[in-house]
This record gives structure tokens, sequence and C-alpha cells, in this order.
């Protein structure tokens, strides 16, 4: 591992520092490129710095020279990213330049190493030091990446903030599409002192093909592979329609026999989960593979790794092009060049084209890159139709009419001139957005001398039109009237001052982590419910993905009108029910009044994402693993963003509830949950491991399941994932969802029909299956260990309390080591005095 070389900050003149820098790239076999050395120069000068070079053109180097610049002085250095993945990325590839001891991490999630000369922090992180602090913030150096941001609606206030509020720093921007410049320059040198630079190079390192086409897509693509332009990265604009187009492309024939041997070989002992892990294999041995955020990690990672060594000719992903994604890109297919933006469709803007198009073509491994977009679809059908009937026509002398296709409903079109007024154009103007909150004005409150002149002289700095200011300062009256009302701030005198110490993270990633700290004196430790009730809260407050609610809510719909059906009730009936139902939202009627006076008190929370939910919650109840659940709900596509929610809800159960709220129930649901996620994909919390070995104090480190055991080796939590998978068919039984029974157990032998007979028949019997506290009872389960296989009897709870009936099934422990979830076989289901079983052993 090469690190950077530490010189006296004494020693450390701008001679030295260079010459240091230039030998730490030549041991890694790197030379700069001539705009990578201007960039340099303008940093070593003192110039504030603004990098506005294509992608691959090499800002990282520059921006890691920024840090070793300050470094070496002895000078505090911020790096900011838009998201924490990045963050994440940066921090652990910075330790490998500077060392463990001399780089921090600050998320709001977390803090690591907060004192350290080298900080990574999210772009809010820094904006709200800069709020509350300004001129005094411990920060002499500020990098900010993918600067591009600065023109973000919601969020680019945070980019802005800094450069308006913190004179004593030296900035580095960086983005490949920034467009005019001149208003970013003149803010840094009027709050600096500093000059300002713009390094610019009109020639990317590997210089870009266009073209527009009007083939089929697989035909495109066929095109591409034999003539050695790729991988191919085809962007589509949806989760969704990234996965549909990889599936499509199976029928495509691209990659040769030894290509799918080769790529068979690299896969060789990796596990695959149902459902989507099993298409994702089909998928990569046929060369193709997808990337977005909805995959699980370590999906993700293995489609990185295949690309790197070659191995993949297409990969199927989003327009984000997978955030952090660092594979060899030689070709970017856009299949359309108009996106939905979460309210219409629109066309792609000059920056969206440019950043889409700029991942094409990577220096070190291509001499140069290619871009094409696809024409519309109904257009390269009519294109080919007419193209047939004209042939017909020459051979018959006959003209054919060819009935043209339509555009799909609401279709925003393209064509070729599009593609080449995007190529040709400048990237739009960055015009930042400033907001004013709740937490804009604490944070200016909390600064010494703080008066109204502080915040009006605040907004009259911000790149906003005089009648945009005069908006904010109404805004931020409202806002300070408020505030004052609720006792937060109070004038003494011709100063604002705080009335209370809010402490340092009200602001940050976890804004609603007091309000947890107040829920819980709202819930009985008395309770039957009490550890579940602890999770609904912690859920409350924390955001979920859209998909995994609209599963659960379409699920239940469903199911309710399979019920209206067989209750035969008219259309116009059904549909009226159904419109009314709302997904599950346990304690809502004491939590939303609660949240509603906490927000009295804290009305800068108003905005935080607080919403009654059941997600862990219904897996428990449920009795339902992660695979399971993503199997129930139909969740194979957002399988990543379920397991993100998981662990956001993880870490907030260890972080924001004391050791002495947890009872030894909702101490067995927290390391239940950590071994879910472990198994599941242990890549983030491998990331904490690591992050607590550089950091003890941060992490609630007895929380953490030991990743190196296996499955099994946890008896408690393997017992009681035994105990869950057989309860969880009780509860589908009593629900006569013989569909899912089957899904889970014909593999097995076990199929939807063998599991209606068998129940149908216990309800011919006694009419009603019991699912209650009792039922989920030891008395009604028993297990017999096995070094390799444990015989299950699972009794089945009637109203007479006869205990004759039961479920017998055999759990492989080898095989559920392997997949990191049970694996077992139904063996009968029926009257237990037609079947001998001899297990008295109890599921402890």
């Amino acid at each position: 591992m090469v690190r950077l070389q530490e010189i006296p900050a004494e020693f450390a003149d701008e001679d030295a520092v260079y010459e240091a820098f230039g030998r730490y790239c030549e041991e890694l076999g790197i030379e700069p490129y001539p705009a990578q050395d201007e960039a340099i120069l303008d940093i070593l000068a003192g110039d504030n710095t603004i990098v506005a070079t294509p992608t691959g053109s090499g800002k990282s180097l520059v921006a890691l020279f920024a840090l070793y610049q300050s470094f070496t002085r002895g000078i505090r250095a911020y790096y900011t990213a838009p998201l924490k993945a990045l963050v994440s990325e940066k921090f652990f590839s910075l330790i490998d330049a500077f060392g463990p001891e001399n780089v921090g991490m600050i998320t709001g999630d977390s803090t690591v190493n907060g004192d350290a000369p080298v900080i990574c922090a999210t772009a809010e992180i820094l904006a709200n030091q800069a709020l509350r602090e300004g001129g005094l913030v411990d920060a002499g150096m500020v990098v900010m990446d993918e600067f591009h941001y600065v023109a973000d609606p919601s969020r680019g206030w945070a980019w802005q903030v800094p450069l308006l509020e913190m004179p004593q720093a030296q900035f580095v921007l960086m983005s490949a599409t920034l467009g005019d410049t001149s208003e970013i320059c003149r803010t840094m040198e009027d709050t600096t002192g500093r000059d300002s630079s713009v390094v610019t190079s009109a020639t990317r390192p590997v210089p870009l093909d266009y073209e527009y086409s009007t083939e089929t897509l697989s035909d495109t693509l066929r095109f591409l592979v034999r003539n050695d332009k790729a991988p191919v990265y085809v962007v589509s604009y949806s989760q969704a329609g990234a996965i549909d187009l990889a599936t499509g492309l199976l029928s495509v024939d691209l990659a040769s026999k030894d290509q799918k041997a080769a790529v068979a070989e690299a896969i060789k002992g990796f596990t695959f989960a149902k459902g989507f892990g099993q298409s994702l294999r089909k998928l990569l041995l046929h060369g193709v593979g997808v990337h977005h955020a909805g995959m699980l990690p370590k999906y993700r990672r293995l489609v990185e790794q295949l690309a790197l060594k070659g191995l993949l000719l297409v990969i199927s992903g989003t327009d984000t092009l997978g955030v952090g994604i660092n594979v060899p890109i030689r070709s970017v297919l856009l299949t359309g060049l108009t996106k939905f933006d979460g309210r219409r469709m629109r066309k792609l803007s000059v920056r969206e084209f440019q950043q889409l198009a700029g991942r094409a073509g990577r220096a070190g491994f291509d001499t140069r890159g290619y871009v094409i977009a696809q024409a519309p679809e109904h257009v390269i059908e009519n294109m080919r139709a007419e193209a047939k009937a004209a042939n017909a026509a020459n051979a018959d002398k006959k003209k054919k009419k060819v009935k043209k296709k339509s555009a799909p409903a609401g279709f925003v079109g393209w064509s070729e001139e599009t593609f080449t007024k995007l190529i040709e154009s400048q990237a739009e103007s960055l015009r930042s957005r400033m907001k004013i909150d709740h937490s804009t004005i604490l944070n200016l409150v909390a600064r010494p001398g703080s008066n109204v002149a502080t915040i009006s002289d605040f907004i009259d700095k911000t790149h906003e039109s005089r009648e945009r200011h005069l908006d904010l300062k109404l805004t931020a009256l409202r806002i300070g009237r408020s505030l004052i009302n609720a006792g937060l701030i109070e004038m003494r005198g011709d100063e604002l001052v705080p009335t209370t110490d809010l402490g340092p993270q009200f602001a940050l990633n976890q804004p609603l982590a007091p309000f947890v700290l107040a829920g819980l004196e709202l819930l009985d430790t008395e309770s039957e419910t009490y550890a579940l009730d602890v999770v609904s809260l912690v859920e409350s407050t924390t955001p979920v993905p859209f998909p995994v609610l609209k599963g659960q809510l379409d699920r239940i719909k469903k199911d309710t009108l399979a019920e209206l059906k067989a209750d035969g009730l008219e259309y116009p009936e059904r549909m009226a029910i159904l419109d009314e139902i709302e997904g599950p939202k346990p304690l809502a009627e004491i939590l939303e009044p609660a949240f509603e006076h906490f927000i009295e008190a804290h009305p800068w929370l108003r905005a935080g994402n607080f919403e009654p939910k059941s997600v862990v919650r219904d897996m428990i109840e449920q009795a339902m693993g992660f695979t399971q659940f993503i199997g129930y709900y139909s969740l194979t596509r957002v399988e990543g963003s379920l397991l993100r929610y998981l662990t956001d809800v993880f870490r907030a159960l260890t972080h924001n509830v004391p050791a002495d709220e947890r009872t030894d129930e909702l101490s067995t649901i927290i390391e239940w949950l950590g071994e879910t996620i472990a198994r599941t994909d242990s890549s983030l919390l491998d990331e904490w491991r690591t992050l607590q070995g550089l950091s003890p104090t941060d992490f609630a480190d007895e929380e953490l399941p030991d990743l190196d055991r296996k499955f099994s080796d946890n008896a408690r939590v393997f017992t009681a994932e035994v105990r869950n998978a057989l309860f969880h068919r009780v509860l589908l039984a009593e629900r006569a969802d013989y569909a899912e029974l089957g899904r889970l157990d014909a593999d097995g032998g076990f199929d939807a029909d063998a599991w209606e007979d068998a129940i149908e028949d216990f309800y011919d019997e006694y009419g009603d299956l019991l699912t209650d506290g009792k039922a989920r009872g030891k008395e009604y389960i028993s297990i017999e260990h096995g070094s390799q296989t444990w015989t299950v009897r699972q009794t089945l709870a009637d109203p007479d309390d006869n205990k004759d009936w039961a479920i017998d099934a055999e759990v492989d422990v080898p095989a559920s080591d392997e997949a990191g979830d049970i694996v077992l076989r139904i063996l009968a289901v029926g009257e237990i005095s037609a079947r001998p079983h001899s297990s008295n052993v109890s599921a402890e």
C-alpha cells in the first residue's frame, strides 16, 4: 500500500509538497494530465479552484492533492459529497493514502475519528456547521465533489452556504458539468479574498464518438459487442425497466461459449438467494449484468467485479449509473432521451445527458468511448415496416400501404435533432435555490452576538433575485416568531439568543431521534407488546422506500378482494372498500398526536420523516424472515431497498433506545434483526465493524453479530428462526393461502394441493385454526436436534385444545448455513395418530 509522505509543517513549503506528491504519483504509476497539473499548481498558489473537466479526467487526484497540501501544513480539511455511500467510499480510500489515524467521517448517522485532520462528510454536515459557526469552523480547506448539486432544488443550499459563510477556507469545487461559473467565482472571491481559478479541459483523455441508432435494441447491442465496443452500459430510467431490459436480452445471443464458461467459473461458490438472486445468476451466465440501487449490495459488487475482469458484455442499469460504480464502460447506450422526474415526463437536460455520456470510455482502459442513443421504439418499428413494404413493392410492382404504429399515450418524443442538440450544447447555468427553514434560523441564532441583521445579511448574500430575497426574509420572520412563541429563542437587547442547548445533532440526518426518546415514556414496559411497540416507535421515525409500502398494500388489497368476491359483494362495493384500505399503522392513534405535541416545542422537526408503519413488526408478527417477506409481498426487485431500511431500523434501535429501556424480548428482536441483515448481506455490518475498530465508542458493538460464525452456531437465533418458519406456515394455513404455502414447499414435494387437502380436513373437524399467543407457545412445538438434520413438529392449536394435528418437517442444517436461511422439507400435515413422532425435545 502506497501512502503519502508526511512532511513536518515547518518544512512543507510549495516545492516540498509538490515534489512529495509527484513521488507518490510515480510510485502509483500515474502521470498527471496537463489539466490536473494546472489545478494542482493553482491550489498550491492558494487560489480557490474550480475543476470543470470531463468525467474520467482525474478530478479525484486533484482532490487528493488539495487534502494533502492542507494536511502537511497542519490545516484541517473537509471533503464533502452528496451521498453517504460516496462519503464512505472516499473515507476508506483516503485511509489508504493518509492512514486511519488521520481520516475521519461525519455523516449524521455516525461520527468516526471526528477530530482527524482530514474529514469526509455529507454536504449538509458542513453547511450546518457553516451556518452555526461561520468563520470559526475549523476548516481551512474544503473540497466539494459533485458541485453541480448546487442546482438541486431541495439540497442546493448545502453547497452554497459554505461559499457564503466560511471566509477562512480555500475551496476546491469539482464537477464535469458546471456550465457558467462566473457567479460562483465572484462569491468565493468576495467571501475569502482569494483569487479564483477555473480549470477546464476541452479535450477528454478518452474522446467520445456519438451515434443515433434506428436499429432495434438487440441489433444495436449485437453490433456493439461484435465490433469490440463492449462493455456496454444500457441506460433505463427506472429499476423495473433496467431488469426487464436485461431479462429481454436472454433471447439475444451475445456471449460466446468461452465467455459464458469464464463467468460460470468466476461465480462458482457465490451464493445466490431465491428470487432475484437466481434471476441475476441466469443473466450473468449470458454475459449480462444488472446494476441499480434496489439490488442487494453483494449483487451490485459482484456485477462490478465481473465487469472489472472484463467478463460482462452488457450492464443494464438506471440513469444514475449506480452511483459510485467504478468499472470500465466502453459504450453508453441510452434507451431514450426523456425521463419521468417524479412529476412529469420531460427531455433530459444537457447536464443530465453529459453526466451519462461522460461515463463512456475510461482512461487506462479505452482509447475511445461510444455514446449511442436509440430512436423511439415505435419510430424504429414504423421504419422497419416501411422498409419491408418497399421491398415487397419492388418485388411485385405494387405499392403497399403501411399502417403506422402510434406513440404510447403521454409519450414525450425525441429525435436525432434532439440528440445532436444535447451533444453540442453547453450545460445549463447553475442556479442554486436557497431555502430558509427552522434549522437555518436556529443555526444562525446560535452564533455569538447574532441578531436580526445576521439573518438579513445572510439572505442578502445568497444567489437569489431581489424579489426572492424579500420572500426569504418574510419566511425568516414568520419562522422567527414561531420559535420565539415556542420559547426556543428570545430577544436579549439587540441579540437573538437560544434559550436551550439544542445539541450538535438536531439538524443532521437523524433529526427524529429525540422523538424516539420522548416516545419511550408513552410505552408501558409491563405490556405484552412493549418490545413490538418500541419497534413501531422507531419505525415511525425511519423513512422507508415507497415500493416496500406499496408491495404491502397491494398484497393486503389482493387478499381482501379475494375475500370480498367469496362473500358475493358486487364490483362497486368491492372497489369502495378497497379504496379505503391503508397499510398497517400500529400505535398511530398514540404516536400521531404525540408527534404533533412534540413538534410544538421542536418545530424544525415538522419536515422530518414521521410516518407510522409496520415492516419489521410485520415480519415478527407474521414469523417471516427476509426471504419470506420478499416473496410474500413480491419485493424481489427492491430487496436492496428493503435491506437498507432494515439496517436503518437496526441502527436506530441500537443507537437511540437506551440499554435500560430494553427488555429481554426487545434485545432478542435486535439480535434477530442484526443476524437477519448479516445473513442477507453482511456488507453493511462489515463496514460498521471496520469503523468500530477505528472508533470503538461510536457503535453499540454488543448488538453486532459475529459475521464469521455459521448461521446455526447461534443456537438461540437459529432455533427461533426454525420456530418462525413453522409458525409462518400456520399463519398461512389459517388464511387458507395455499398458493403461498405451495410456493414455499412445492420444491420439497409438498405443493399447494397437498396443503389444501391437509388443512381443509382440519377445518372439517374443528372449523377454526387458532394463531393467538398461546398457539405460538413452546408447548406447541418440539424439536429433535441432530448434527445434520433437525426434526420439528408444529402442533396446530384447535378450539378444543386436543393438540392432535401437527405439521412435521425436517431442517437441513448444512443447507441452512449455506443459504443463510432456514431450509426445510415438509414431511406430513395431519392427525398425529396417523404417524408416530418421537420428539420430546422443546424448542429451547
